[in-house]
């Protein structure tokens, strides 16, 4: 088959992956639905793949895009159909894990299609264990890891570079190959953020916030054990607004995991923010998500979690046209420029090598992934006064707040809207088309060893379990009731439940016909000397003994 060199994708699509409207709300699925609306609303393709296992996951994708505007074809390429996907030429996967996909194509011309995945957490076991099988997986200079930021792409980098020693010093391998690990931030609908001044009137009245009354605003999930512990940006703004003298209200939008959360929460403001007026609000309600943008007037987010790689509310904000005051952490250090859109908080966490103990705490089952992040989270600090100075300038300070505002809001459209992302991936899976045609295959198949090695054919990996394996000059001989008991034997639950297996009724006639006078195994095969009308033919024989339809002649 021709290769597809046209820049699309086939979409690798759970429902549970490209959603927001969940209880259970995280950053991966408010970054799944963004990039699939943002995908459908800006690609050049004129008709969308969607990859997934059911009939019933294709309608949900086709009802999902079409609510985005798109009214083209959409095709459903099945999982057990994967060689079709050739036809687009580019498969994107909403995780790092490329390992098993890239296995899966190997029983194909690996040249057929690339592969592409992106990252979200590099912190979990999962994840790094999927990042790590990319040493051994057959991927090719033609498939890429997207990291979200340059902090992301140096972990992965390290993660890399810690296996392939390994297997340097275990086996003394020398030749690696790596996917392409391109650095693509996600992206904001900024159309979608614009200030709304209707929406932020209504939602300040809700809340009985004066006009003149200035508003901080975080948005994420409420966590302090896995997004940001809220006691430093607390500490931060209770001092700031105490030498601003005037009133000041904090907003944290987003939702609890459980009541005790909630409760530490607002116990903590209550102790540690005593001067600022407090306001919950539930991320996940449509009343609130979009609406308490516009209602803020400066945004913060003091992330101390290893679990974060990119966050996505940043530039949420700079799109909304707010400053933002963030922690100097992971992906904003890539977003947001101190000084020209918000202020940039310094953070410290321990040196290299001061944390072999917590890592093992977790890898032994001695605590879960998110005690984990809780534990390295309370060794991670955010400068509590360099935060105070900037909020306390952007409280006093209308006009700085307007000019940061606008800086992060030209930003945004330059190097963070969809339009522009979507572009960015675009250009990606050309580069990628191109690469399938030029660069060498790592690990081409030989003979007839497996595509995975942890995937062998069964006859051939227990071929030492059976007496003995039919020959060419094996004569056998179909029984007198062969054919009424055939049609006894499919009335069986326990026969029938093998359908992918089940000899059709035109093969077994033959094998039956065949053998009605007793014969060798050989000239039956020979008539149908190769592909699958052979491999049909011989498991309708072995399917034949099995129920005693043929038996060995004498």
């Amino acid at each position: 088959m021709p290769l597809n060199l046209t820049p699309n994708a086939a979409i690798y699509y759970h429902p549970d992956g490209y959603g927001t409207q969940k209880p259970r709300l995280m950053g991966r699925h408010a970054a799944g639905e963004g990039f699939l609306k943002g995908f459908v609303q800006h690609t050049q393709a004129k008709e969308l793949y969607c990859y997934c296992p059911s009939r019933s996951m294709a309608k949900a994708f086709h009802e999902q895009v079409k609510g985005y505007g798109f009214h083209g074809p959409v095709r459903w390429v099945s999982e057990e159909r994967h060689a079709t996907l050739a036809e687009v030429g580019n498969l994107f996967l909403p995780g790092p894990g490329l390992g098993p996909d890239a296995w899966l194509r190997r029983r194909l011309d690996q040249r057929t299609y690339s592969l592409t995945g992106v990252t979200h957490t590099t912190a979990s076991h999962g994840a790094m264990e999927a990042i790590l099988d990319l040493v051994e997986a057959p991927v090719q200079a033609w498939d890429a890891l997207i990291c979200t930021s340059q902090v992301v792409k140096q972990t992965v980098e390290a993660l890399l570079t810690e296996r392939e020693d390994y297997l340097r010093a275990r086996v003394g391998a020398h030749r690696f190959m790596r996917p392409q690990l391109p650095v693509i931030p996600l992206g904001v609908d900024c159309i979608e953020r614009r200030h709304d001044a209707a929406a932020r009137k209504r939602l300040r009245a809700e809340l009985r916030i004066g006009d003149d009354e200035p508003v901080v605003l975080f948005v994420g999930r409420l966590s302090f054990h896995a997004k940001a512990h809220p006691v430093p940006m607390y500490l931060a703004l209770d001092e700031a607004a105490r030498r601003f003298g005037r009133r000041v209200h904090l907003i944290q939008c987003g939702w609890f995991q459980n009541d005790f959360i909630e409760r530490t929460f607002r116990e903590d403001a209550r102790t540690f923010c005593p001067q600022v007026q407090h306001h919950f609000l539930d991320g996940r309600d449509p009343r609130y998500r979009v609406p308490v943008w516009s209602a803020a007037d400066i945004f913060c987010s003091l992330s101390d979690n290893l679990q974060e790689t990119f966050g996505l509310t940043p530039i949420e904000a700079m799109a909304a046209g707010l400053p933002a005051v963030v922690s100097d952490w992971n992906g904003y250090k890539d977003t947001v420029r101190d000084g020209v859109d918000g202020f940039r908080i310094p953070t410290r966490m321990p040196a290299p090598g001061e944390g072999a103990d917590l890592a093992w705490r977790h890898a032994s089952g001695e605590t879960t992934y998110d005690r984990y992040c809780g534990e390295t989270s309370q060794l991670v600090s955010v400068d509590v006064k360099a935060c105070a100075d900037a909020f306390e300038r952007l409280l006093t300070d209308p006009e700085l707040r307007a000019l940061l505002g606008e800086a992060g809001a030209q930003r945004a459209r330059e190097l963070f809207d969809w339009s522009v992302i979507v572009r960015s991936y675009e250009t990606l899976w050309h580069e990628l088309n191109l690469r399938r045609i030029h660069k060498a295959e790592s690990v081409p198949r030989v003979g007839t060893h497996p595509a995975h090695p942890a995937r062998p054919d069964p006859f051939t990996l227990f071929a030492s379990y059976p007496t003995s394996h039919l020959r060419p000059e094996t004569r056998l001989l179909a029984t007198a009731d062969a054919k009424s008991r055939y049609r006894s034997l499919l009335d069986a639950g326990s026969v029938s439940f093998s359908d992918y297996v089940l000899p059709p009724a035109k093969s077994l006639s033959v094998v039956l016909q065949h053998f009605a006078e007793g014969a060798e195994l050989g000239p039956l095969l020979d008539s149908k000397s190769a592909g699958d009308a052979r491999l049909t033919l011989t498991r309708a024989v072995h399917w034949a003994l099995k129920y005693g339809l043929l038996e060995e002649a004498e």
